[in-house]
């Protein structure tokens, strides 16, 4: 389940892309398809293993260019273990809502991206996120919760405020909106409960269902995504340096 559209955030092979906070590593797994050298960093340990694992078990299937190249390891967000401007391409998704610094998680992705590159980056949208935290606090209050609910023109402020140039943004995921408004009302936890269960299914069957039930989840999810949109997507680039 990708957030990122790849269609305004063109890859090349051989870029170098970043994928902060890469959880489970879904986008990191995208951008080795499309022959990226990818690096998915994370602060948790276990979860990297696994994206490591699955970056070995997609180079033996031949799911990436013979070119590509992937690796898994942890770091701290406010830390970057790189050299200045190291990456044609970052991805931040579903991270800066958890972070108190936001500020500074920002100044290191520009600091390590290269001038002329992308960054991409997705949090919760402000009005489904807003009724999730009205509904229910344990939804957010846990270790490593959510800390912040973001406006779309607040995020693309701390964009420009960081010195990149936002081109693009969009709504993604709507169909999940209504499925964690009914968790958070019967329980973030409780996933036996007979709403949650049916909901589940209809997004199992978005992801894997036949292509007849597909398209129709994804034409639905599409029609909404402008008004329940549970994502908030915006794309920048950092200015190329005077003179080049």
């Amino acid at each position: 389940m990708l957030t990122v559209d790849f269609s305004r955030f063109p890859l090349a092979p051989g870029d170098r892309v970043l994928d902060l906070g890469c959880g489970g590593g879904r986008h990191a797994f995208e951008c080795y398809r499309r022959g990226a050298d990818v690096v998915a960093l994370d602060q948790n340990g276990d979860e990297i293993a696994e994206v490591q694992k699955w970056f070995a078990a997609m180079k033996e299937a031949g799911e990436a260019p013979a070119g590509a190249s992937a690796v898994a390891m942890e770091g701290d967000a406010l830390a970057l273990p790189f050299e200045d401007e190291t990456f044609d391409k970052i991805i931040i998704s579903e991270v800066m809502e958890h972070i108190p610094d936001d500020k500074g998680v920002l100044a290191e992705m520009v600091r390590v991206l290269k001038p002329g590159g992308l960054l991409a980056v997705t949090v919760p949208r402000y009005l489904p996120e807003k009724i999730c935290w009205a509904l229910s606090d344990e939804y957010h209050e846990v270790e490593g919760g959510h800390i912040r609910i973001y406006r779309g023109d607040e995020l693309l402020d701390k964009l420009r405020e960081a010195g990149l140039n936002p081109y693009g943004t969009h709504h993604a995921h709507a169909l999940h909106s209504p499925y964690w408004w009914i968790k958070c009302a019967v329980g973030v936890n409780n996933d036996k409960a007979l709403p949650v269960k049916a909901y589940h299914q209809l997004l199992v069957w978005d992801i894997v269902g036949t292509p007849v039930i597909s398209s129709i989840t994804k034409a639905a999810e599409k029609a909404l995504n402008p008004v329940l949109g549970k994502s908030f997507v915006a794309y920048a680039t950092k200015p190329n340096k005077a003179g080049a």
